[in-house]
């Protein structure tokens, strides 16, 4: 069977009704808003419910191991895209696989919420990082059938339905923040449930407009197939466990081999996206081109994804969060960055529709984030050493990072859906979310050679490095242009 093209039906890509962008998005939006209400809601409070000591509501873990543990939960989420796509791709489609991990995330949220410890603790984070896996690699390549390759309205469309994630991140800390410091954790890991109970309600009732595309398989599995992967999924399971019970995996090293996992799976994906017999000449010159954009955006999560680890505890520890008198929950922070992407996520997505063709390309938006990313760190230099900082000066160093995010995050979801092949659209997605992955795993990692008595080696290093990355990306862009061919 020939795959599936996902080139988006003709009613629904010449539609305008929501905001010049196919209704369709709205629903899009909505789902992936209240998913990230809930992801981030959780999210904001995870760091002290590890930390924190039982008398605070907490488990009292180690501060560095938890962080540890925070970044490679968060690379857990991203790993997971994996097999969200490829069950997308081979076995549901994209549509089917959204919907069924909705469900699986809210049912974590529920575990988070009703069991104590660190029992709850482990059975919800892992059906939270399934489920938002396969739901946020659908929810991307859903966006994707939704406009033509070479509609103009992609990367502004991009831009709104990341507004829409951020909406949710906004709300999210805010609401479970202010539960947990006055009812408790139980209580804020419960509203998150709520919230994506109400996000599926909503979803369900547009399912069956989504395009056809949505609903067909691309690549499905041919029958003689089927035990041989029944098998190998078996295997993983058997091996995993293997590791867990021999004590090779521990909590204190998880991160490290989260980290292993995602660059060995993000180099198997290239090999068999460039290998595949049903990849075209001009697809695989496309795959390789990606291959600069994965490493910048791995170093850009790398330092973005530090906002749920040493600046969670920068903000617990060091930040002045007294506003007229009253001191605002440290979650809060967390709310900052959403705010500012509400805020110019629709200025820049129109900024890049007036641009049209020629509009700065993709990977000159990727070198302009990683930048941006050096730069805010640098700013943390003049605040180092001892005192409080000022909650305004950390205001302005989160817009710094939500410029940056606003320049890669939703161009790299964009960019990865239109340097696809054709039978592995969510697959080509889910190697974007691998790079976050990787990224969000070494700011567990990174964080830990934090030290508060002595700042400035910290901030200095991981600025250089961001701001060479992205000068050589700069430097790369023209060989990247003409791998891409027609594709900006």
């Amino acid at each position: 069977m020939n795959p599936v093209q996902t080139s988006p039906d003709t009613t629904v890509s010449g539609d305008r009704g929501f905001f010049g962008h196919p209704r369709l998005l709205a629903n899009l939006f909505t789902v992936e808003m209240w998913e990230r209400f809930s992801f981030y809601g959780m999210q904001g409070i995870l760091a002290y419910y590890m930390y924190y000591t039982a008398t605070d509501g907490g488990l009292g873990l180690d501060k560095t191991l938890s962080l540890s543990l925070v970044g490679a939960y968060g690379g857990g989420v991203y790993l997971s895209t994996i097999l969200g796509a490829w069950l997308a791709d081979r076995v549901l489609g994209s549509e089917r696989v959204l919907f069924f991990s909705a469900c699986v995330i809210m049912a974590g949220h529920v575990a988070l919420a009703l069991v104590p410890g660190v029992a709850g603790l482990t059975l919800g984070l892992v059906m939270v990082a399934f489920g938002s896996g396969g739901l946020k690699a659908n929810a991307t390549a859903l966006v994707g059938t939704l406009y033509s390759p070479k509609d103009e309205r992609r990367d502004a469309g991009f831009s709104i339905f990341y507004m829409g994630v951020n909406l949710g991140g906004l709300l999210g800390p805010l609401v479970t923040g202010f539960l947990q410091s006055n009812l408790g954790f139980h209580v804020g890991f419960g509203a998150a449930a709520v919230g994506m109970a109400i996000g599926l309600t909503v979803y369900s009732l547009k399912r069956k407009a989504m395009p056809e595309s949505a609903h067909h398989v691309a690549n499905p599995l041919a029958p003689h197939e089927r035990t041989k992967y029944a098998i190998i999924f078996a295997a993983v399971v058997v091996l995993v466990l293997s590791l867990l019970f021999t004590g090779l995996v521990t909590p204190k090293n998880l991160a490290t081999w989260m980290a292993y996992v995602a660059i060995g799976a993000s180099v198997a994906y290239f090999i068999i996206l460039v290998s595949s017999k049903k990849t075209q000449p001009v697809e695989r010159k496309r795959v390789f081109a990606f291959i600069p954009l994965y490493i910048a955006s791995a170093a850009f999560w790398a330092l973005f994804q530090q906002q749920f680890t040493f600046i969670a505890v920068y903000s617990d520890e060091k930040l002045d969060r007294h506003v007229f008198g009253w001191e605002m929950p440290a979650a809060w922070v967390q709310s900052i960055n959403p705010v500012f992407i509400v805020i110019f996520a629709g200025v820049l997505a129109a900024l890049w529709t007036r641009l049209g063709s020629k509009q700065p390309s993709s990977p000159l938006k990727f070198s302009f984030g990683l930048v941006l990313m050096g730069l805010a760190f640098f700013c943390f230099v003049p605040l180092a050493g001892a005192g409080k900082t000022p909650l305004l000066a950390l205001v302005g160093i989160l817009l710094l990072f939500t410029l940056a995010e606003l320049c890669l995050s939703p161009i790299g979801l964009s960019v990865s859906t239109k340097l696809a092949p054709a039978a592995f659209q969510a697959q080509m997605v889910a190697l974007f979310f691998l790079s976050v992955s990787l990224g969000t795993t070494l700011a567990g990692i990174l964080a830990g050679y934090y030290d508060p008595s002595n700042e400035l080696p910290y901030f200095i290093s991981v600025g250089t490095v961001a701001v060479v990355l992205g000068l050589a990306l700069v430097a790369a862009t023209p060989a990247v242009r003409k791998l891409m061919g027609e594709v900006r």
